[in-house]
């Protein structure tokens, strides 16, 4: 006979399961309660940082709707997280298309872009924008269904039976994107009766949607949302009218290129008509580039004698600034590259961060003093010593010496680049400052807007692996911290560029695809970005792969994939008129 060991003994199967939030506690109920129910037993519905949106278990980010049937263990996320905003934003989406299709019956309403101050650009589709009276009609219907706390409803459809439905409800954006589904089967969502597809999860009802605002804005309008740092509170709005103008020019090239969304891209690809999209896209680029040369050659004319360049990580400004003096050279103006990185303090006089690290990204990490010290006597035509920083020892060296003419004129490149607070010395208006980034993105369709931080992060990856040894859960790693610094050096200054320069091109999706998902798929399972890592992989797989053959070598797209003609040229080697 078997002896029974102590305290082990028979017991009844359980009828209840735990689930555990860290730091507040453990709660039982029936198998197969919604973890919303959960949530609102241990969180109080109003936060400084919103209500609970969603969770992670088992390293997965899961809905609320989600029924538990065993124990787990939950980390709530909010809208200080950024899968939290995302899966707000989302469903304020549909929470609008519904209201507006309510009180405009057919009407369908194309969301656009983002805003600065946190916002989607929105247009209604094929009749002028709405008047202040219509969007306070549609916001207050807004407010009734939030007050109704209607629920998202999750069903899959067969693909087929997906295609027949939007078809007939006249949404054929949708179908040409679903041309290239590679699963025989779509997740959608409901709400009042009104089905439509988004990409990700959604919140678990419409209750919890009660942050937002909608404002008019030239020919469309604004849907206002919180930012992560604002936490429940709408940030105030500042215009972007250097921002907007890029926004119009997107649409222009759109028309041009004949590609509203990923599903047109997916059908010129099928079609083969890839190649000729590509050169499209790039004689655009090459043109703008020639036009803000030429506009800086005049501004040369009247003593400008400094170009600086900025704009958040992966945007190709490295590329972008060797394309421009390159184009200089052809206007007679010989370029001199500044090297800002040679700039830096002596390592033990770098500020620190909040953590206690190095902060090489602070302004005060630079020796402004000399920068602008030097600056001036290239620009007077004086001799000058330039530093060269030694990364290693952390200190400074003797590097070359320099002498400029008037046919010279001196690039630098930097994340500090449009704050006035860089050369307070130098005169504003012997300074030409550019803003480069990848501004705008092909949308999937009307409702699901492709962030831009999704493909410079997708070009960094890449970028990362190729040249630097880097894995993608590495970049991944950095990311959180490298979006830290743009939003506190980079974005806060765009608006003083004298010009804007929209790094992405239409095609770039598709050739990112081959060179991304393989590094995407190598990400643990076990890690934390392995979250991340899973929604671009389910994104990637909306845009047909292509062969990056055909992209020329010199191209912005080269500077990540791989194969650009100016990976190693040096801006500045050849000047003319015998300037040393």
């Amino acid at each position: 006979m078997t002896a029974v060991r102590i305290g082990v003994r028979p017991a009844a199967p359980r009828t209840d399961v735990y689930v555990s939030f860290p730091g507040v506690g453990t709660f039982s109920a029936p198998i197969g309660t919604p973890l919303r129910d959960y949530v609102a037993a241990a969180f109080p519905p109003d936060t400084p940082d919103g209500p609970v949106l969603g969770a992670i278990v088992d390293n997965q980010l899961t809905e609320l709707t989600t029924p538990v049937q065993r124990d787990i263990t939950a980390h709530p996320i909010t809208l200080r997280h950024s899968d939290g905003g995302r899966m707000y934003r989302r469903s304020l989406v549909f929470l609008m298309t519904t209201a507006v299709g309510e009180l405009f019956p057919g009407l369908k309403v194309a969301v656009e872009h983002s805003v600065p101050s946190g916002g989607f650009y929105c247009s209604p589709v094929g009749r002028p924008t709405f008047s202040a009276e219509e969007l306070q009609r549609i916001k207050g219907r807004m407010l009734e269904i939030v007050a109704a706390d209607e629920p998202f409803v999750r069903q899959t459809m067969n693909l087929g039976e997906a295609v027949a439905w939007f078809a007939a409800h006249g949404d054929l954006r949708m179908v040409r994107l679903l041309e290239a589904r590679e699963k025989n089967y779509l997740t959608v969502y409901r709400l009042r009766g009104v089905l439509d597809y988004f990409f990700g999860y959604m919140v678990a009802s419409t209750g919890c949607l009660r942050y937002f605002d909608l404002m008019p804005s030239g020919e469309g309008f604004i849907l206002r949302y919180p930012r992560a740092e604002s936490g429940v509170n709408l940030a105030p709005y500042t215009p972007s009218e250097k921002l907007e103008a890029v926004f119009r020019q997107n649409r222009r090239w759109q028309t041009v290129m004949g590609l509203e969304d990923i599903g047109a891209l997916n059908r010129a690809i099928l079609e083969g008509r890839f190649s000729e999209e590509v050169l499209i896209a790039e004689a655009l680029h090459a043109r703008f580039i020639d036009a803000i040369a030429e506009q800086i050659a005049m501004r040369h004319a009247e003593g400008v004698r400094l170009v600086l360049i900025a704009g958040p990580s992966s945007s190709g400004k490295t590329t972008f600034s060797k394309r421009l003096a390159i184009q200089l050279m052809a206007y007679g103006i010989g370029p001199f590259t500044l090297a800002m990185d040679n700039y830096f303090v002596p390592r033990h006089l770098t500020p620190r961060d909040e953590n206690g690290d190095y902060d090489f990204e602070s302004l005060q990490a630079l020796d402004l003093p000399r920068l602008n010290q030097d600056i001036l006597a290239l620009m007077s035509g004086a001799n000058v010593e330039l530093p060269k920083f030694n990364f290693v020892s952390g200190q400074r060296e003797v590097g070359e010496t320099a002498h400029l003419n008037n046919d010279n004129i001196i690039i630098a490149e930097g994340i500090h680049g449009l704050n006035p607070a860089l050369l307070p010395s130098v005169p504003p208006d012997r300074v030409f400052r550019i803003y480069v980034s990848a501004v705008t993105a092909l949308n999937l369709d009307l409702h699901n807007r492709v962030p831009t931080t999704d493909v410079r992060l997708l070009r960094r990856i890449v970028r990362d692996a190729a040249h630097r040894g880097y894995s993608a859960q590495n970049t991944l790693d950095r990311w959180e911290s490298v979006r830290r610094g743009e939003k506190r050096n980079i974005f806060p200054y765009q608006e003083n560029a004298d010009v804007m320069f929209n790094s992405s091109l239409f095609y770039e999706l598709a050739a990112l695809r081959p060179f991304a998902e393989p590094l995407l798929r190598q990400v643990d399972p076990e890690s934390p970005r392995y979250i991340e890592a899973k929604r671009l992989l389910s994104f990637l797989r909306w845009v047909r792969p292509a062969p990056a053959q055909v992209i020329p070598d010199n191209s912005l797209l080269r500077e990540f994939i791989g194969g650009s003609i100016l990976e190693n040229y040096q801006p500045g080697k050849r000047r003319p008129n015998g300037s040393s």
